[in-house]
């Protein structure tokens, strides 16, 4: 039986959002990357990506963020991660993406943050 995955891209106060929802691994993390690409295509470099719905993610998932945050820090965006819940959130941490990306509690939290600079 497969793992349930969906991605939702929008956007919302100029910012891209990518809410991704059950499992991120090596079968679904292209479309993951593919969310991603698009919005930095077309400019929004702003991107908060709610994971409130993650119930997992894999190294590839991980490699997702990682490929994408020094182009869009380089072009003047930042990559924002959201919604985390405690058992997701120990395997970011464990890998010292707190280190590199701003974690915030929840999507309203992550689009504040971008407003306020």
């Amino acid at each position: 039986m497969a793992n349930p995955f969906a991605i939702q891209a929008s956007v919302e106060d100029g910012l891209s959002i990518v809410a991704i929802e059950g499992f991120v691994d090596a079968h679904t993390a292209p479309q993951f990357e593919n969310a991603i690409q698009q919005s930095v295509d077309a400019g929004r470099l702003r991107i908060v990506v709610n994971c409130e719905k993650l119930n997992y993610i894999s190294s590839a998932g991980l490699g997702v963020f990682m490929s994408f945050i020094e182009e869009v820090r380089e072009r003047g965006g930042d990559i924002k991660i959201c919604g985390l819940t405690p058992k997701v959130k120990h395997t970011f941490e464990i890998l010292g993406f707190q280190d590199i990306f701003e974690m915030l509690d929840d999507q309203q939290t992550a689009i504040q943050r971008f407003n306020a600079r």
